[in-house]
């Protein structure tokens, strides 16, 4: 398995690579997983993972499109080469733009390759405003049609990918796999007492956001909906879970000059979030751009806690009327909503039990599996997970190996 992200840091893709690994191997396969040298080990069974070398200036990744990650990518592809020998591997698993490693790959071992489609490429460029340049969204583009035509089997993540998959000629090798799992991690025993360590009052209205800074968030839509509360309900609080040092100091200072009632945790560790949750009183999500679901919905909605979010197809191909609050995106409309919200527990308590009803519904861990299960027949034949291996290298008697 090819991941060119930070493995494991808890956000969007890593945590989406995370539970396709974990369910992989639930299934029987054996992965070696090639990536960043940057991130947590994790410990899973039949996982081994190898780390690309690690550039000096490097310690840390940011979100999209960047020539640092350019860099990790030859890194890593170099990793990758040096790992791929005929007969070790049954099938390549890639992710992101390491489909262009996996495909090249996969066609010079003359096994299959399936290609884990997290977001468009060319998307990118606009959500992270990264360049205008036609030559680079060329390029861009030009990158994912090889990447999907390329591949014997493509996993989407979302109903916009798998438009996307259909509309560029792979949509007979396209299945749709949403990241059900969220941002699940394995429980622990310690829970954080969120309010007390935070400074919030056992009876203030606490609204909680989490996740990363960048600008599709639509923070700047939160703290500006935050400065409208204040108005009308002068003791809630917004929590803010996420961000880097510089981000927060940056957010900090403006809500200060504003009068925002907004708290920063900074980022926390993954299997911290939970308490948060259970903490607030309603869950928001404000994103603005793109069209990909965030991975959080996915846990907010089982979380039993009601969520406003804006009525963008980023939210709308998941949640349906009557899961959550949807609302313009605009600061006066996103705060009314969460007024309304905490003014009445009755109908949080129906949007909450609506929202649990859906991820039961059409959202569950065992249709998760068994759509991994189906990408993997797809891939190598009815019945690749039980099927016996034998052979050599890194093979083992558990079942074919994957590498990722």
């Amino acid at each position: 398995m090819l991941a060119p992200e930070p493995f494991f840091e808890p956000r969007g893709t890593p945590f989406s690579e995370y539970h396709r690994i974990k369910a992989l191997v639930e299934l029987g396969y054996e992965i070696d997983l090639v990536t960043y040298p940057v991130g947590q080990d994790v410990h899973l069974p039949n996982l081994r993972i190898y780390r690309c070398a690690r550039p000096p200036f490097v310690r840390r990744v940011a979100i999209g499109p960047s020539f640092r990650k350019i860099l990790l990518d030859l890194l890593l592809a170099f990793t990758a080469f040096r790992r791929a020998r005929p007969g070790r591997y049954d099938a390549i698993h890639s992710h992101e733009e390491a489909g262009l490693i996996g495909v090249w790959l996969a066609r010079r071992l003359g096994i299959p390759h399936l290609y884990d489609m997290h977001s468009s490429l060319p998307q990118q460029l606009a959500n992270f405003s990264y360049s205008r340049s036609k030559l680079i969204r060329w390029c861009f583009e030009r990158s994912e049609q090889a990447m999907l035509d390329g591949s014997q089997v493509v996993i989407t993540i979302c109903p916009a990918l798998q438009e996307t998959a259909v509309a560029t000629g792979a949509g007979d090798r396209a299945i749709l796999i949403e990241n059900v799992m969220g941002g699940d991690v394995e429980p622990v025993a310690d829970v954080i007492p969120v309010r007390e360590r935070w400074d919030i009052g056992a009876g203030a209205p606490l609204v909680l956001y989490t996740g990363t800074f960048e600008s599709y968030q639509g923070l700047d839509l939160l703290f500006a909906a935050a400065s409208h509360l204040a108005t009308t309900h002068p003791e809630a609080r917004v929590l803010v879970v996420g961000g880097n040092p510089d981000q927060v100091a940056a957010a900090k200072a403006a809500a200060e000059r504003t009068g925002a009632p907004l708290v920063f945790t900074g980022r926390r560790p993954a299997h911290e979030i939970p308490a948060f949750v259970s903490a607030c009183d309603v869950l928001a999500s404000p994103r603005i751009a793109g069209t990909n679901t965030p991975l959080k919905i996915y846990s907010y909605l089982r979380s039993g806690r009601p969520i406003v979010a804006t009525d963008l197809r980023t939210h709308t191909q998941v949640l349906e009327p009557g899961t959550a609050v949807l609302t313009p995106p605009d600061p006066a409309a996103f705060a009314t909503a969460l007024a309304r919200l905490l003014d009445d527990p009755d109908e949080r308590r129906r949007i909450a039990a609506a929202a649990a009803a859906l991820a039961a519904d059409k959202y569950s861990r065992a249709s998760y599996l068994a759509r991994t299960r189906e990408a993997y027949d797809r891939l190598l034949g009815a019945g690749a997970a039980s099927r016996p291996t034998g052979g050599s290298g890194a093979r083992g008697e558990t079942g074919p190996v994957a590498t990722l």
